[in-house]
This record gives structure tokens, sequence and C-alpha cells, in this order.
């Protein structure tokens, strides 16, 4: 075979991995899925590869898949949330706090306060052009303040027993109840993004946000609709964590920060905007939930953890960054 037939056999390789990068990512949550059944075995002697343990895996990635939910949308116009974790803390917080006051009016109350969080970050990026990493980070460090002053002056009881099933149980045997709300909100996520003309405008900010202002786009109408709902999906994850943990605190969130950003980079997401989808994100969330198993049997600390989630993140920026350049 000569060396040019041999360069186009490579590329063509590279191409149709490109070109299914779902199958790429199943193909690498199969052999996770095997490797920590292996890794399990030879720890306790017991199998990790059982029908519960794939529930257990999806329950505890429907947090974090709803969390990169938002993170998505976001990353999708070129921006970046970095107060997802705080906005989900907050919500856990109103769960807790106003769980006396009926179920319904403490998830309410919960949404409301992460979809005002959204709104927030919104306006600064979109009508004030904030940069986005400044502008979530601030939010983010004066929501936590406030948050530990609240929880000073404001009894936090423990989440309301629908919200405990919604977040910690399942039925069927193995179907986690968090999935009737994460199924349904990423099947209109996905459909949207590829259907929908807000959809196709996000993408279009994304790619080239002066073409969009030229055509008659409202950019900021489309980033502040976006922070808004990343506020809101936040919010929908630290239901499900207080649910799962049945009771809030300051760092209920914190570890999903990085695993957030991390699952949409794995996802296929651009940082630079424009490119990806959520259905990437998905596998993404599954992928990493799966990862943290692992490392939990292999006893690694918090801080290996977020040392490797960074890492990904980076090597993953990088591998972006030289396919832009060397599309242009």
């Amino acid at each position: 075979m000569s060396e040019a037939a041999a360069g186009s056999k490579r590329f063509d390789v590279r191409q149709t991995l490109a070109a299914n990068p779902a199958a790429v990512l199943t193909g690498v949550f199969i052999a996770l899925f095997i490797a920590t059944d292996i890794v399990n075995r030879a720890q306790s002697g017991e199998a990790f590869l059982t029908g519960h343990q794939l529930s257990t895996t999806f329950l505890y990635a429907a947090i974090l898949g709803l969390m990169a939910a938002g993170q998505t949308l976001v990353m999708l116009t070129g921006g970046v949330d970095l107060s997802v974790a705080t906005t989900a803390t907050a919500s856990a917080f109103m769960i807790s706090s106003f769980a006396r006051d009926g179920t319904v009016t403490a998830i309410l109350i919960a949404l409301a306060v992460g979809l005002g969080i959204g709104l927030v970050n919104g306006i600064g990026v979109a009508i004030f052009r904030v940069n986005a990493l400044i502008m979530t980070l601030g939010v983010s460090t004066v929501t936590l303040g406030a948050l530990t002053v609240y929880s000073q002056k404001r009894f936090l009881s423990q989440a309301p027993s629908f919200v405990v099933t919604l977040g910690s149980e399942r039925f069927a045997t193995y179907i986690p109840y968090d999935l009737l709300v994460w199924a349904p909100i990423s099947a209109l996520i996905i459909l949207g993004l590829r259907y929908s003309g807000f959809g196709r405008m996000i993408y279009a900010v994304g790619d080239n946000p002066v073409a969009t202002r030229l055509a008659g786009v409202r950019n900021w109408q489309v980033l502040l609709t976006v922070y808004a709902l990343c506020g809101l999906l936040s919010a929908a994850a630290g239901i499900l964590l207080v649910g799962f943990n049945n009771a809030a605190d300051l760092g209920i969130a914190a570890p999903f920060l990085l695993p957030s950003v991390a699952a949409v980079v794995i996802g296929g997401t651009s940082i630079f905007g424009g490119i990806g989808g959520y259905a990437g994100t998905i596998l993404g969330a599954l992928i990493l939930t799966l990862l943290d198993s692992l490392l939990t049997i292999l006893n690694a600390s918090q801080a290996v953890r977020q040392i490797l989630y960074g890492l990904i993140v980076l090597v993953l920026a990088a591998i972006y960054a030289r396919t832009a350049a060397a599309a242009e």
C-alpha cells in the first residue's frame, strides 16, 4: 500500500470517528463499565456489571446531566457558566427552607431562584456585555456569600418526601424516578436544538455573532434566554441533589462544577461555540459518573478527581483549538 493510500485511510478513520461521536462515546462508556467491573472484582470480589449498578449510574448521572444541560446551551453560544453549582446549591437550600410550606411551594421557589440567578447572569453578559467567565464567577461568589448568611438565620429541614423519592428512589426495581425529569427535558433540548428556530439561533450566535447581528437577530435576547434556562436547569439539578442527599449544605453541589464543564466538552461541544449538542453531553455525563465510581473504588481523593476533570477539559480544549486552527 502506498504512503498516500495509507494517509488517505487514516484520514477516513478520523473522519468516521468525527462523524459518529455518539458511537465513539458509547464505546468508551461500555469499555469503562467493563474496566470498573474488573477493578471492583479485584478489590472486593464483587461484580460491578449488574443491573443495579447500571441503574445507580443513571440515577446519579441525572443530576450532572441536568447541570450540564444548561452548560451545553451556554457553551454553544461561546460562553461558560461558573455559577451552575452555586445555583444548584441555592435551589437545594430553598427546598430545605420551605419544605414545611408544602412541596409544590418549595419546588416553585427553588426554580424561581434558579431562574433569577440565570437572568442576572444573562443581563450582565447579554446587555452589559460583561465577560461570561467574570460575570458568572462574580454571581457565584455573591450567591455563595448570601447563602452563608441565609443559612445562619433560616432553619434548614430535611427535603420533602416527594423530593427524596424523586432524587434517590427507583420504580420497577431498576428505573430511577429522576429519569422522569431528566428524560423529557433531554428530549426537549435535543429536539429543540435540532429542529426549532431558537435552537438554530443558538448555534448561529455561537458560530458568528457578527453575522447574526447583521442578519437582524437580536443576539442579546438569545443570550439572555440561554443563561436564564441554564439557571432553571441548574435549579432542577439542585432539587434532585437535595432529594438524593436528603439535606442541604453549602458544599452540596460544589463537586459538580468542573464535571459539568467536562461532560459538555467530552460530549463534543466546542468551547468556542457553534458546534456540538446535548446528546453528546448525556454520554459525557454517564462516562464521568462511571469514572467517579471507578475512582471511588480506587479510594481516590476529591482533589485527585478535580485534577483529573481539569486535565480532561484542558486536553480536549487543546484538541478543539488545533482542529479550529487547521480548519482555518
